[in-house]
């Protein structure tokens, strides 16, 4: 049996893609630590509030459009541990 502060706490994180460290936490808070969310609708909204900024920078003639509208995050859930240590779907630690 497993005792339960083994246990990691499910949560969602929303990631993006980098060319040279692969998968990484795009949404951080003021300590640089991944913003983690109870829900995947609440990582969705995250997501969508962001795109929403995008869109106004382009009417704003701040973005174009193509950078406006493309998406290159995702959402994966994750387990948080009582350290805080952060794992993916596929095991890898998120810092």
């Amino acid at each position: 049996m497993v005792a339960q502060d083994e246990l990691g706490k499910p949560a969602y994180c929303i990631f993006i893609d980098s060319v040279c460290e692969g998968r990484v936490p795009l949404v951080r808070d003021q300590a640089g630590k991944p913003v983690l969310f109870d829900t995947r609708g609440a990582a969705e909204r995250e997501i969508a509030d962001n795109l929403m900024t995008r869109l106004q920078e382009y009417m704003d003639g701040e973005r174009d459009f193509e950078s406006a509208v493309e998406i290159e995050e995702y959402i994966l859930p994750v387990d948080v541990f009582s350290d805080g240590s952060i794992f993916d779907e596929d095991g890898y630690s998120h810092k």
